[in-house]
């Protein structure tokens, strides 16, 4: 691991009260000494103290705090300066510490410096990742306890579990020769059972809930101009996508973000759904069955105003088609207008004037969204971790058909195989490129 001094702001850019820049390694409180011209930095206090460059000129009056290896969060000599927020101030002083021997710090690096010093593992880095993107109350609950250990706590048991049933195998594979008692073999079945139970209780949890990390997307679709754009202008409370009679003036998917409870959700207003002759318009269509096949919750709408039509029924089998991975919302719209919708077997959920109030559907949308939530399951928070635990299922699934026919070598191979999937979830040193490739993801400066 390099042990150059790194530096970064470590706060978001534009203007602001407060920016802080932060500097990690050996020599962060060298270089802290210098730009204060102060001997003491006291560890865990803070200093009220000017900012000097190297021609001694005053940067700005700030707050340094040291924190002293190890109790820092990269487990290294830690200095952050709180200065007065601003385009320049904090760049100034980011210049001053590198002009005195630090380097810029890489993206995530005082993450990666934390991993590879023993503070955090992956689980609790890549919650602190997420949290920072987190787009519900609900989400940041779930990252602060993961921040904590409790996904790590989960790992290691599933890990010890595993490492438990491997121990019947290895102290077994010397007597090869001889049979296992049947009701041995039984129960080791029995705890892999209780072990792909479990996991693939936490799997189809997690699935269910990425919309609690990445953001609920909500598509709103329909045949051309059955509101569905005067809907999203009521979602957001302006107008943002244009409103007209004219059929097919949505020509491509409209994205927004509105908080809607305690959810930060993305609003897919598409391009009305038809037989189209345009080419553009035909694009437009396509991005629009792209955005239903993306999102986690459909609002189909359908116009009061006008007789059920073709169009209104390929709309129909579209949505249908996806009743099983999504939730759907139908609603009957313009209802403030004559009623010509004579269609007696659509279950609508909700029948509104989008111009004029959207309440009802706000309360459904936040109930949908809030029923995700409930489940007490551990959730896994990233497509890696995912993965790892796909794969520690399938070596466990096929440890069975072995230990049946008692070969034992080949059942302790997919049980070691299990192991290295879970640890990979909290401790993987053995890729680097990896690790790389993850902690370049985070923000400058954490």
């Amino acid at each position: 691991m390099n042990t150059d001094t790194i530096c970064a702001i470590a706060t978001a850019n534009g203007i602001g009260s407060i920016a802080i820049i932060r500097l990690s390694g050996d020599r962060a409180l060298d270089i802290a000494k210098i730009l204060t011209k102060r001997d003491i930095l006291t560890p865990r206090y803070a200093t009220l103290t000017n900012i000097y460059n190297s021609k001694n000129e005053l940067i700005d009056e700030s707050i340094a705090i040291f924190f002293k290896a190890p109790h820092s969060f990269t487990a290294e000599d830690v200095v952050e300066i709180q200065c007065h927020g601003g385009f320049i101030v904090a760049q100034t002083i980011l210049k001053a510490c590198l002009n005195t021997g630090a380097r810029l710090a890489t993206a995530g690096e005082f993450s990666k410096r934390a991993f590879f010093n023993g503070r955090i593992d992956l689980s609790e880095a890549e919650a602190i990742a997420q949290l920072i993107e987190a787009k519900s109350e609900d989400a940041v609950k779930i990252l602060a306890s993961q921040m904590k250990g409790s996904l790590k706590e989960y790992i290691e048991k599933v890990r010890d579990d595993i490492i438990h049933i491997l121990a019947y195998s290895e102290v077994t594979i010397d007597y090869a020769e001889e049979d296992l008692p049947d009701d041995l073999v039984q129960q080791i079945q029995n705890k892999l059972d209780e072990l792909l139970k479990s996991l693939n209780s936490t799997l189809l949890a997690s699935k269910a809930r990425e919309g609690l990390m990445q953001g609920f997307k909500v598509a709103i679709v329909g045949k051309p101009n059955v509101g569905k754009s005067s809907l999203l202008n009521r979602l957001l409370n302006y107008n943002r996508a244009i409103v007209s009679d004219i059929a097919g003036t949505t020509r491509d998917t409209i994205e927004e973000q509105v908080k809607i409870g305690t959810h930060l959700i993305r609003i897919v207003d598409t391009a009305g759904i038809r037989d189209a002759n345009d080419e553009i318009e035909k694009i437009g269509i396509e991005r629009s069955i792209e955005a239903i096949e993306a999102s986690d919750i459909v609002i189909t709408l359908f116009d009061n105003s006008s007789k059920f039509d073709e169009e209104d029924s390929k709309i129909l089998e579209l949505v249908k088609g996806f009743s099983s991975q999504k939730k759907i919302i139908y609603i009957k719209n313009k209802i403030d207008l004559e009623a010509k919708f004579l269609k007696d077997d659509i279950n609508f959920n909700l029948e509104i004037s989008s111009q004029k109030e959207v309440d009802t559907l706000i309360k459904l949308l936040e109930n949908m969204m809030d029923t995700t939530e409930s489940s007490d399951e551990m959730m896994l928070i990233s497509q890696r971790q995912i993965s790892a635990v796909e794969n520690t299922l399938s070596n466990i699934e096929d440890a069975s058909l072995p230990l049946q026919d008692q070969e034992l070598e080949i059942f302790s191979f997919h049980l070691n195989e299990a192991i290295k999937e879970m640890a990979s979830i909290t401790r993987p040193f053995e890729n680097d490129e990896m690790l790389d490739k993850m902690f370049g993801s985070f923000c400058l400066g954490k």
